[in-house]
């Protein structure tokens, strides 16, 4: 079902460019720790067993003396963390509303490369559903609802196809701007602005020299292999680290486009921009899903920008909230 947007930007926000760098910006880092701080939520470190000797690192946050209406999982995008801007407020949002908070880091990400000796991956979606089992049992608190932004989107998404068969009691999904197609969206960063490649390049290899430094007999790949770029970089990755044999068998594997969700049990929420220069709207508008899952298209917002003013405040981060706040 697709749903009319009230997401309402300024004139002088509705540049699809401005609104991504606006949204990762340090302003709105900034504006993201004093909101959590705000709360008056007390938050600590949790180390999860994510099955096969995977360890995956979480933030855990409550505010003491409340009755929770809930436990919210938060996973984040590619080359972000639990200490991102979106992360931190949309715990906020939720903190305020009565539910507790985990942020989950994704393999390698955050603070967290020494944990594991092999390398991240889009398909490592089984340790994710070990992690958000081990969260469940630590924090009973119930509904379980979870939400996820990019590429953590579409990790909530792939995790709610998974909860029914793994007993995850997950009761809500919410999914901001999430990649439907890792191929098109490729294809997109390749074809668009090159800020968004540089970046995610730039990221990807500060990830993999720190990989390099912790583990040098694993990973022994060259300062050549490094320059590469993305497309490039990712088969090297694909070939030398996974069992996919080939670039369009790894994309395929954590593609959620078509009909790839059209058997979702849980419930669930998708938030998108017609104008996000990363991936292609269209894909929205061809998901075939269930009764139970709508898909809200705004005008503008860029990818996970979604910002309303100039205090950065955010559009996206208040739905999130509000959506698995109505499954409490």
């Amino acid at each position: 079902m697709s749903e009319r947007s009230p997401y309402l930007p300024p004139r002088w926000l509705r540049n699809a460019h401005m609104q991504s760098a606006l949204g990762s910006s340090p302003w709105r880092r900034r504006r993201g720790a004093e909101a959590l701080a705000a709360t008056g939520a007390q938050t600590f470190e949790h180390l999860l067993d994510a099955g096969d000797g995977v360890r995956l690192h979480g933030m855990h946050s409550a505010v003491p003396g409340t009755a929770p209406r809930g436990l919210a999982l938060l996973l984040h995008g590619w080359e972000g963390s639990s200490e991102s801007s979106y992360m931190r407020l949309t715990a906020a949002q939720l903190l305020r509303r009565g539910f507790e908070v985990f942020r989950l880091n994704f393999r390698d990400h955050g603070e967290t490369h020494h944990l594991n000796p092999d390398l991240f991956h889009s398909n490592r979606i089984d340790e994710v559903v070990q992690a958000a089992l081990e969260v469940a049992r630590r924090f009973p608190a119930r509904p379980l609802v979870a939400a996820g932004y990019s590429l953590g989107g579409n990790f909530a998404l792939r995790l709610a196809l998974r909860a029914p068969a793994a007993g995850l009691p997950l009761a809500h999904v919410a999914a901001v701007c999430p990649v439907l197609d890792p191929a098109l969206t490729l294809v997109q960063m390749e074809r668009g602005m090159p800020l968004y490649l540089r970046y995610f390049e730039r990221k990807w290899r500060g990830s993999l020299l720190r990989k390099r430094a912790l583990f040098p007999q694993l990973h022994d790949f060259d300062d050549a292999t490094l320059k590469l770029g993305m497309r490039a970089l990712t088969e090297w990755l694909v070939l030398r680290h996974t069992d996919f044999g080939s670039l369009d068998n790894y994309f395929d594997g954590y593609s959620i486009a078509g009909q790839r969700l059209a058997s979702l049990q849980v419930p669930a929420d998708i938030l998108t921009s017609a104008d996000d220069p990363v991936i292609p709207v269209d894909g929205f508008r061809a998901l075939q899903l269930p009764d139970a899952t709508t898909v809200e298209i705004a005008s503008w917002g860029g990818h996970c920008g979604f910002v309303e003013n100039a205090r950065l405040d955010g559009y996206a981060e208040r739905w999130v909230a509000e959506r698995l706040a109505a499954t409490a």
